[in-house]
């Protein structure tokens, strides 16, 4: 069996993936947000450790079509080892159609047009970038450690090499007194890069975290469900992303909203305008989880 070292996260659409853990952690890990990582120090593994799992994988499957590679910005680890990662998927799981990985700004636009293109040609097909938000007062005030334009710039420079790009934002991320301003800028950075597939989860705030001191304490304001509602509203107003898949059915969001834009975005704020008149329809506060 693969022995995977604490807890393992991937995106909802990897969920049928082979998960392979390149990296222990998260290279950044300081988002006051988030506490996906906090029990874990970053490292890279070995690449024998990581050739190890995938043989016992192969020895446990028969047919594997994707495969992730965790945790937190595998991304960030060079391009010789990701190549040598990459050929032994291909050596061992013939068969994989695509590879995914999480990143971040930093661990794209280290690399070179020709890295990336290098990669796609052995398989990386998305990477998984985490936006959270286009304003960057807020991404200061959460830690984030890049800047929207940063985020922006290694969405287009993967879009260039062919890799797919899928890209997460948080509704409610910048609280009452940033609603609109997340909004706004948001769609703005997000029209900017044009991705492929925009994921909206709903923010959740947990224990040991800073953001659950920052509630605490009563310096953050959560939106209220309503509120929510209201922020996607501005959001949908404003982005103009042709082509993109946009999903906001999360386990974490108080309603399932789902389309392509820019096509979609019509029937999308009809929707939410029901859900404005009927507030019946909100997930109740205990069947979001994260």
């Amino acid at each position: 069996m693969i022995n995977y070292e604490g807890a393992v996260f991937r995106p909802p659409s990897e969920a049928r993936s082979l998960i392979i853990q390149a990296t222990i952690g998260c290279s950044h890990n300081k988002c006051s947000f988030c506490s996906m990582y906090k029990e874990k120090q970053f490292r890279a593994r070995d690449f024998s450790e990581i050739e190890k799992d995938l043989k016992i994988a192969r020895t446990m499957y028969s047919h594997i079509k994707r495969i992730f590679l965790a945790d937190g910005d595998a991304l960030i680890l060079s391009t010789e080892k990701l190549t040598r990662i990459l050929l032994a998927i291909q050596t061992i799981f013939p068969e994989c159609e695509r590879v995914g990985i999480y990143a971040t700004s930093k661990s794209v636009n280290i690399k070179t047009n020709q890295e990336l293109d290098k990669l796609k040609s052995l398989g990386l097909g998305i990477i998984y970038l985490g936006l959270e938000s286009g304003n960057d007062e807020i991404l200061c005030r959460i830690n984030k450690g890049e800047s929207a334009s940063d985020i922006v710039k290694a969405g287009k420079k993967a879009k260039k090499s062919n890799i797919l790009v899928s890209v997460t934002a948080i509704s409610g991320l910048g609280g009452q007194e940033l609603k609109a301003e997340h909004a706004l800028d948001t769609a703005k950075a997000l029209s900017l890069m044009n991705p492929d597939y925009i994921g909206f989860l709903s923010l959740m705030v947990e224990p040991d975290t800073d953001m659950w001191d920052e509630l605490s304490s009563g310096s953050f304001k959560l939106l209220t469900p309503k509120e929510i509602i209201e922020e996607m509203i501005i959001f949908l107003k404003n982005i103009d992303s042709p082509g993109t898949v946009f999903r906001s059915n999360h386990a974490s969001n108080y309603f399932s909203l789902y389309g392509n834009l820019n096509e979609d975005v019509p029937s999308m704020l009809e929707e939410l305008n029901e859900v404005m008149k009927d507030q019946d329809l909100l997930k109740q506060e205990f069947m979001r989880r994260l």
